[in-house]
């Protein structure tokens, strides 16, 4: 029975996919930086995790175990625009949602190396393929995620170790509800950010699914080899798929009629 190891399961992703996972047979640790937001959560074991930090990692990988998959999910959100969100902000995001993720592979990597065999489970975004007004530093950190994970797949499918790039489009979570934002409550971004709030109800992100969507495709992908990058949501279809047959003038062009922005 495969072992996974998944962090931040306190809510959205990481949760639906503790409980997908477990329901088909997969031994479960699920990972948060305050482990008794896992209380009543029906997995292996639950274990506290800080991505950010190198002794909480290598506490929360002796505790787990042989680890056979790893579900990078952990991640926080930081929104404005490029002029006006700090510095600092910008590196606790990268610190959690890029380095966080690269220090649980680095810890990972040589046990499956060494058995030839494992999984790397990197949930990306439809961001880390396109940078939306607004997201820019959010998208930096995916897209930082989706390249490494690029150069993980060749460097380490010679071991037997698979990478997985899942990219959501929207879903119901708290990420963003619990993300920072700045500079858009006045001039001279307000009227860009009413323009993206318009933009998110054109795709439909009133009558997003919830996270159970993206459990189930993580799970599938651990279970069934497949694509190198899972899009998820017809949303993410619809964007991913027009990025990689457009030119970036008639990409720009089609976004713009599609989601009727005139910024």
């Amino acid at each position: 029975m495969s072992r996974v190891l998944i962090t931040g399961c306190s809510t959205g992703f990481g949760r639906a996919s503790a409980v997908e996972l477990k329901k088909r047979g997969f031994e479960v640790v699920a990972t948060a930086r305050r482990p008794e937001v896992l209380d009543g959560l029906d997995v292996d074991a639950r274990v506290a995790l800080d991505v950010t930090d190198d002794a909480s990692v290598a506490s929360a990988l002796a505790a787990a175990g042989p680890v056979d998959v790893l579900v990078n999910n952990a991640g926080i959100s930081v929104s404005g625009p490029v002029e006006l969100v700090p510095l600092d902000e910008v590196r606790r995001l990268f610190e959690t949602n890029f380095f966080g993720a690269v220090r649980m592979m680095q810890a990972v990597l040589p046990q499956m190396r060494s058995r030839g065999s494992g999984t790397i489970v990197n949930v990306s975004s439809v961001s880390g393929k396109v940078a939306a007004p607004l997201s820019g530093f959010y998208a930096a950190s995916k897209f930082a995620l989706e390249a490494v994970s690029e150069a993980m797949y060749f460097e380490m499918g010679h071991f037997g170790i698979r990478t997985v790039l899942i990219e959501p489009g929207y879903f119901k979570t708290s990420i963003s509800d619990s993300g920072i934002r700045y500079g858009v409550d006045d001039a001279p971004f307000k009227e860009l950010a009413e323009a993206t709030d318009k933009m998110t109800e054109t795709l439909g992100r009133g009558e997003a699914p919830g996270p159970e969507v993206v459990a189930m495709a993580i799970a599938d992908a651990i279970e069934t080899p497949g694509a190198v990058r899972v899009p998820v949501g017809t949303d993410a279809e619809m964007v991913l798929g027009a990025r990689a047959t457009m030119d970036d003038a008639t990409f720009e062009a089609t976004m713009r009629q599609v989601l009727q922005v005139d910024w």
